[in-house]
Order: structure tokens, then sequence, then C-alpha cells
């Protein structure tokens, strides 16, 4: 077992007056600034407010060993770790708490997120990488609880990745050979959570350096660890996960949170054993308190007893380090009351600039807004209301955007039917500032670089004349082989995807010829296999996670959601994580396994490219398009397709198919069918036996729902049948409804209906086992034709009179 040295022995080195007294400031620093997030939100100059009181001195003891090239995945209360890791300054954590928009003042989000949640900015202003090795790093932290968890594992396993595959050894922007510590944080309550456990779980099983910081102030809000965790402690309750002479696991350390010699030695001990042996280390900080409770939604005095508040008033890190510091007289009370009088200057020093910084920008609009309107009432009957309108708006209290727009919104609407030669420029001026607007709360929900998979261009397959006809899954695996081969930062994980090459054997033989480090199995964890991807492509490598089925996708939802998806969006650019997410799904047999949540995908990962390719050769062509984009996206191949014959394209690991391009299955002129995936061949079918009867279908497969028609393909189809069917195998109103309403109204096709658009989807409730299972809850061959000769009785009911 590996040890450190005692502190006594290393105190010259580590607690010399200089340090001590430089992190009392910084402790100082941060205690003041929380203080002062409280007072700003109370006088309205913020809306909401969460601080890092009471876990000050942990803090500052942990930054101590995060080195450039590390990442923090961290906890909302993180603000001192920040601080002393240099990537936060003061006048940028006030400019997130009243959500400036300009990315210098406030480059964790531009505004995006609220104050308390951190992140470096890992790319450049065009979307390409920083070099990561001179960054301490944090990834953008999320308030979900313990939702930092999944992804702070494959922070961890990129590292493994990086140390153990020398072919990797060359990407030193990236890492330096793997020695990277992935710092995580966590309030105690939050340990509660499962994804805690399933990512504790997985950081044991991997054995991968990261270290797992417990902020125990004893409370979850207003419930205890007793209600939390089994016997109140997670530490104890962990105790089975404690790595021994003879079994692999976790180093497990107590310590507590006002103890500052001690956090410097156990910090320093976690820290060797990550970095150099990949030990996964939990360090468990008991007796932290918080003194302000929760945020400035609530008082703690509302739940904690007398008793305790006096105990956590006397046990404050604050007030214990300074007594630390008079009693080892390392300076006197006159000493530190100067740190402390500095600090609080400091930090009201840096409030008022970024309040200046933040108001300014905003009061320049209100004051062009405000002569607008004014000079607008000079030529109007309504100039009283719209000078009241004006006058209004210089007085409001701490002004916002908001309130300078909806003020001109206001004014535009009095004067609707005022000449327009007199409102034109105060509808010019409002018309750029939709635009700016536009860019400071909604870009970067997608990628904007070169890299974004719209600029992808598509290659066609090319197919020798004697290609032979194989299994869908030849064509993956032959695609797979291909990734591997020619770029060493890609890796698949999942369950069943190495030693037997997954459950349709499209990874077959591949862990045998590529390695068990590149090809591997994983534990049934759908949400540490996600955290896993996002991490390690945090990081510059480029993972395919697979979920085994698209019914167990749902696992990982929140993950997927409250983190992937939203990751380049709420950094506005300055973070991404092109995760490849490989899934299967429609039609097979029963309830848990012709999952079709289609409509649930779209709608709640949003900012995850969704590719439904209807066959194999299509899902390698969006594949090799992927690998080449800078997005996550999740892909969803037909799971009863894998044995069905397709034709092997000679350029396997070339051909890519453009996102966002539908593609014209069959020509026709009566109706037209919208559709994709397994869809695909049953409307294919209904449409050849609709021709045989004196209909002709015009069937188009969408390819990927998002990004979805980018080309307007659908609404020039619909120009020339003037009729439309949206179908699919979700329940009403998912996804069907979805293409009905990006081509009704997002295209404007409503223009060229004769028929009212219909969609055909499956029933509401989960499909039934067997053949007739299938047949009665998923739309059929059968359904198709009755739901395209419904549409065309009803336009000429002479030449297509009633079946039933």
């Amino acid at each position: 077992m590996e040890s450190l040295s005692t502190l006594t022995e290393e105190k010259t080195a580590f607690l010399d007056k200089q340090r001590i007294l430089a992190d009392y400031k910084l402790v100082m620093i941060s205690r003041h600034a929380s203080l002062t997030v409280r007072k700003e939100v109370f006088m309205g100059k913020a809306k909401f407010g969460i601080y890092g009181d009471g876990k000050e001195l942990a803090q500052v003891a942990m930054a101590r060993y995060f080195e450039p090239g590390d990442f923090r995945s961290g906890y909302y209360r993180d603000q001192t770790m920040m601080f002393a890791m240099g990537e936060l300054g003061l006048q940028e954590y006030f400019a997130q708490l009243y959500a400036h928009t300009d990315v210098d003042a406030e480059p964790a989000s531009a505004g995006r997120l609220m104050n308390g949640h951190f992140a470096t900015r890992s790319l450049n202003p065009d979307g390409t990488w920083k070099n990561l090795m001179e960054i301490k790093n944090s990834t953008a932290d999320i308030s979900p609880t313990a939702a930092q968890m999944p992804k702070l594992l494959g922070l961890a396993y990129a590292s493994k990745l990086y140390r153990e595959n020398p072919k990797l050894h060359g990407l030193k922007t990236f890492s330096n050979k793997g020695r990277e510590v992935a710092w995580g944080t966590i309030g105690n309550a939050s340990t509660a959570e499962g994804m805690f456990f399933e990512t504790f779980n997985a950081g044991g099983v991997l054995q991968v350096p990261m270290v797992i910081s417990v902020w125990d102030d004893d409370y979850g809000i207003s419930v205890t660890n007793e209600y939390q965790v089994t016997k109140a402690s997670i530490s104890k309750a962990l105790e089975g996960f404690r790595r021994n002479q003879n079994e692999k696991g976790y180093e497990i350390l107590v310590v507590k949170g006002w103890d500052y010699e001690e956090l410097v030695r156990v910090y320093g001990k976690a820290a060797k054993l990550a970095r150099e042996a990949h030990v996964p280390v939990l360090v468990h900080v008991v007796e932290m308190t918080q003194p302000q409770g929760h945020s400035t939604s609530g008082s703690h005095e509302r739940y904690k007893n007398k008793e305790r508040l006096a105990w956590e008033a006397a046990f404050d890190c604050v007030v214990k380090f300074r007594e630390y510091i008079l009693t080892n007289q390392i300076a006197s009370k006159k000493e530190l009351d100067r740190i402390d009088e500095s600090a609080k200057q400091l930090v009201k020093e840096n409030k008022d600039k970024a309040w200046k910084a933040f108001t300014s920008t905003i009061k320049k609009e209100l004051d062009e807004a405000v002569a607008l309107i004014r000079e607008l009432a000079t030529h109007c009957a309504c100039s009283e209301e719209l000078n009241q309108l004006a006058q209004d708006l210089v007085q409001t209290l701490n002004p916002i955007r908001m309130d300078v727009i909806g003020t001109v919104r206001k004014a535009l609407l009095l004067v609707r039917n005022e000449p327009q030669e007199i409102k034109a420029s105060l509808q010019d001026w409002y018309k750029l500032q939709q635009r700016l607007n536009n860019e400071r709360y909604s870009s970067h929900q997608y990628s904007e670089s070169a890299e974004n998979a719209r600029a992808i261009a598509p290659q066609p397959a090319v197919y020798d004349p004697d290609a032979a006809m194989v299994d869908g899954r030849e064509i993956l695996k032959a695609c797979f082989d291909a990734m591997l081969s020619r770029d060493p930062r890609v890796f698949a994980i999942g369950e069943d995807v190495g030693l037997i090459g997954d459950v349709n054997q499209a990874f077959a033989g591949l862990q045998a010829k590529h390695g068990e480090l590149r090809v591997t199995d994983t534990g049934i964890r759908e949400v540490s296999i996600i955290g896993q991807g996002i991490g390690t492509a945090l990081r510059g490598l480029r993972p395919i996670t697979e979920i085994q089925y698209l019914d167990y996708l749902i696992y990982a939802l929140m993950t997927l959601s409250d983190d992937l998806a939203c990751l380049h969006y709420r950094t506005k650019g300055g973070q991404k994580a092109p995760l490849i997410i490989r899934t299967r799904g429609h039609r097979l047999e029963g309830v848990w396994h012709s999952g079709s949540p289609i409509g649930m995908i779209v709608n709640s990962l949003r900012g995850i490219l969704v590719c439904v390719p209807r066959n194999m050769t299509q899902a390698a062509g969006m594949y090799n398009t992927l690998l080449e984009a800078d997005e996550p996206a999740l892909l969803i191949e037909v799971l009863n397709g894998y044995r069905l014959k397709e034709k092997m394209p000679a350029n396997i690991g070339e051909f890519k198919v453009a996102l966002g391009v539908p593609e014209i299955l069959r020509e026709g002129e009566d109706v037209t069918i919208v559709t994709y995936g397994a869809m695909c061949r049953i409307v294919m079918s209904a449409a050849q036996q609709l021709e045989e009867i004196g209909i002709s279908v015009e069937v188009i497969d969408v390819q990927t729902l998002v990004p979805f028609d980018l080309q307007g393909v659908i609404s020039r189809s619909i120009q020339k049948t003037n009729r439309v069917i949206f179908a699919d195998e979700d329940v009403p109103g998912g996804a069907s409804a979805f293409m009905m309403q990006q081509v009704i109204e997002e295209q404007n096709a409503y223009f060229y209906l004769d028929s009212k658009p219909i969609t055909l989807s499956a029933r509401e409730h989960r499909p039934a086992y067997s053949s007739d299972g299938d047949y009665f809850s998923k739309p059929s061959v059968d359904d198709v034709v009755d739901n395209v000769y419904q549409l065309m009785h009803e336009a000429n009911p002479n030449r297509f009179p009633p079946i039933y």
C-alpha cells in the first residue's frame, strides 16, 4: 500500500507562513464573495444566489494538487476551488451572478448559467481545441444532483486510455501519457442518488485516476444524513469498496473540513495515489458547515435547532482556520484583520466593476430606445402614451434587457396604424436587437465551427461490379474496422461489445484485432457508459458508446439531456463532446424490445444529432460523417436489419451520408409519405401495392430527424403531390407530429395541401408480443395502404370507392 510521509516532515515545504496566509486571504475572499451574493440578490440586482461558504478550506487544500491538464467535474459550491485554481476571477464570478452575456466578461457561460456553475473554455472562438494541458480544466457544471458524476468517470477513463494506448502518446495537447487526475465534488445528500453509486462502482472496476470529494455538512436542504445514507455516513456505507492487499478498490479517506493541516495531508495523499498509481480515491470531508443555508431561496434557521447553529458557528472552517493561525503564532490578530479587510474591499471593488460592466451595455440600449420612442412621439397622435412608456423605462430600478425590449414592443404596437416612415427607425432598431439577442441567448445550440456535421460533404458509396451481397451487420463491421484502423482516438464500449462483438455481431472479431482497450465490454450501467463517453470526448477522444437497445436509453436520458445535449449551448461554444451513441430499435418483439420513443428523444435531446438510417449501409455512411464532425449524435440502427442482405461498398471507410438531407426512395404523383428507419421497407412495400391500383406514392426517407430536411426536399414533394402522410412507429403525437410541424409550419407546406396532413403512428400502448401483437400495435403495410387510399377516396370518391 502506498503512503506519503507525515505532514510534520513536510511542514516546511507545504505549510510555510507565506502559503498559509495566502490561503487565509483566499478563504476570506471567497467567504466575502458568498456573503455579497446574498446581499445582491436581496437588493434585486440578481435573481438567485447559491454560494460556497463553509466549504472554503477543503477546496483550498485540494487546489494545491490540481495541475494543468487535470479536470474538474463538480458541485455548484466550488467557487473557492475555482479561485484557487486561477481559473475564475472575482469580477467573472459576479458577472455570472448578474448574467452578463459577454463571453469575455463571463467566460463560463456568457450569462446562460446561474451563479456557482463554473466552466473553463476548452475551445478557441472558431471551435478548435485549445491546448488543454495549459489549462486547469473545469467541465461545465450542471444543477441536477449527482449529475456531474457520470462524466467524471469518463474524464478519468481518458487518462487510462492515454496512458495505456501508446498510439495516443503523441496527442500532447490533450494528455501527458495519462497523468491527469479527474477531480469530482458532490454534496453529502446527493450521494444517495443512483448516478453516484453507479459511477462509484464503475470507477472501482476500471481503476481510473479520479478523486471524489464529498462535502458533508450533514444536511440536504432540511433532510439530515440519517434519511439520506446507510449508517448516516457515505464513507461507512462504502467500506466494501475499500482496497486491500489482495483486492483493488478505492482508497477511502475521512477528514474534517476545518482541519487545515490534515486536509493538506489527505489531499496530498489522494493526488499521489490517483496520479501515479491510478487508484480512485474517496475523500469524505465531514464536519462542514453552510453558514447561509442552501441558497437565497430559504433560511436554514427553519430546520436547524439552536444547538446545531451554535456548533456551526464554532466549527465554521473560517473561524477554525483563524484559530489555527493564532494558536500557532503564524500571524497576529491585527494582521488577520488587515487580510480580512483587504479581502472584503477586493470583493466590493470587483463586484462594482462587474455591475458597471453589466449595466453599461443595457444602459446604452435603454438610452437608444428612449430616444427613439420620444422622437416617435413627436409625430404620433398617441404621443402621451409613448412618452409615458419612455418615462417608465427611464425610472425602472435596475433595468434589464427584458424591460427595454418589452417597452419597445409596446410602443410599436401602439403605433401600428401610423405611417411606415415615422416608425421605421424604431422598427429597424428592434430588428437589430432581435438579431443581437438571438446571438446572446440562443446561439451555439449546435456546432458553428467548420467541423459541424452540416459542413461535411457527402461522398457516395462506390460498388465493384462483383460486389458481394452480405448481411447488414457485415457492412457495419467493415465500417467500424476502418474507423478503428485509421484513427487511434476511436474506441467503442458497451454491454457485450467486446468479446462477442455485440449482440448483433457488428463488432465480431474487432476486439481480437484492435485490442481490449479499443473494443471494450462494460457492465450493465447505461448512465455511466454515457458518462464515459462524455468525459473522454471532452478530452479529445472519439468514443462510440453503445446502449444495447433503444428501450434502455431511458436509463441515461437525464445525463444525455441535462449534460450532453446542452453542453455546447450552455458554454456558448466553450466546450464540446463529440460523442457517438450507438443503439438499435424499432420493430422486434414485445413491450420492451420494440422501442421507438422517438418523440421523447427529439424533444428532450435537442443539441444532439438524431440519425435514423433505414439500413446498415446508410448507418455506415452516417458513422463516417459523424467521425469527421464535432457534434454529439445518437444513431439508431434498425433492429431487425442486421441479417438482411446489402451490397458491400468498395469505399466502406470513406463514403459519407449528408445529414439533414432526405432521400427520395420512390417518386410519385398522388401522395407524399414521409418516414424513416424500419418504416421505410413497410412504406415501400405499400407503395408497390398502391401502384397496382392506380395510386402513385412518393416515398421520402428523412434519414435524420435532427437536423431535419435542411434543403426543403419534403415541401417540394408536397408542392407536386398536394397530399402528405407522416408515418412512423412512435406513439401518436410523437415523432410523426414533430415531422409535421417541421414541414407544415417551418417549410410552409400548408400552402400546397389539397387534403389535411395525416400522421400514421403506432398505438399509444407498448407493442404486444408476437407477430399478431406487432401487426395490431404498429403500422403495417395494410395500414399504410388504407390511409393512402382513404386520402384518395376523399379526393376522388368515384374512382376510389370506400373499401369498408
